[in-house]
């Protein structure tokens, strides 16, 4: 006699990935539609679905801890309402290889289980079989490396864009504006970046005086809101602005590290929970 299979109730966790959007078009509807697939075929039940973005920070390669979709529905197994989760895929559950471990990790310490629409259950690790931890890992080092690949593309494409003069990088500056790829003059901010420099030049006002006037006078900045002295600065002199881009790269391959040491000692304290 055949033992009927237990009817599982699942969280399903999709996430929106800015990169893999843009490059497969793999969005939240087509995520659902696998997971339910799969869920149909596999007999259990969706008792909640989750969302999380690429910050959507902006990068997607946020820790566990940082995935407040993903912490929702494990707050689902260890209060007993849920069995486990339900991914699209690995890709989707996490996009770095230790992340990915570590939600597992998680998963199996709170007695959940895990599954993805594209595999089936990802069972917990067994001493006996290391080759299921191996090929896990495997399509996790695929995914990783299918990711990096993607925004090595996109830079390459970016640097040889602006080698051959075209624009390729940040925000255009003020009296500018991006038509195609490439930076013409914005009709309106360049009337206003000429009344900038003539109060200047004419009347020998600097930065914070235009700006009181700017704003006094109700002309938008850039983005519509209120001017700023350094924003100013910048119209009057080219070469601070130049500055203070190098400033910024600094200031973000700080954060860079910062983050990349801090997203290590959160991906230490959960393995070890």
């Amino acid at each position: 006699m055949t033992t009927p299979q237990t009817r599982l109730r699942l969280v399903m966790v999709r996430r929106v990935s800015t990169i893999g959007q843009a490059i497969d078009g793999y969005g939240l509807d087509a995520q659902d539609h696998d997971c339910r697939r799969w869920n149909s075929a596999a007999g259990h039940r969706i008792v909640h679905s989750v969302v999380d973005g690429d910050k959507v920070t902006t990068s997607g390669t946020s820790t566990v801890d940082e995935r407040e979709g993903l912490m929702e529905a494990i707050e689902w197994i260890r209060e007993g309402r849920a069995d486990g989760i339900l991914a699209p895929n690995l890709d989707r559950l996490a996009r770095e290889l230790t992340v990915q471990e570590a939600v597992l990790a998680y998963t199996w310490a709170l007695g959940g289980r895990a599954f993805t629409a594209d595999h089936g259950e990802h069972l917990e690790d067994d001493e006996d079989d290391p080759m299921r931890t191996a090929m896990r890992q495997m399509r996790g080092v695929f995914h990783q490396l299918d990711r990096g690949m993607i925004r090595k593309r996109l830079k390459d494409g970016r640097a040889s864009k602006a080698a051959k003069g075209g624009y390729a990088y940040g925000a255009p500056p003020f009296g500018k504006q991006a038509v195609d790829g490439e930076l013409v003059d914005a009709e309106t901010e360049k009337a206003t970046e000429e009344l900038i420099l003539r109060w200047h030049e004419e009347e020998g006002i600097g930065p914070r005086p235009i700006t009181r006037r700017l704003n006094e006078q109700g002309i938008p900045a850039k983005r519509g809101g209120k001017w700023h002295p350094a924003t100013v600065a910048r119209i009057l002199d080219p070469e601070a602005r130049t500055a203070q881009n190098e400033r910024s790269a600094r200031d973000r391959a700080r954060k860079k590290e910062v983050t990349r040491l801090t997203r290590t000692e959160k991906m230490v304290k959960v393995h070890v929970r």
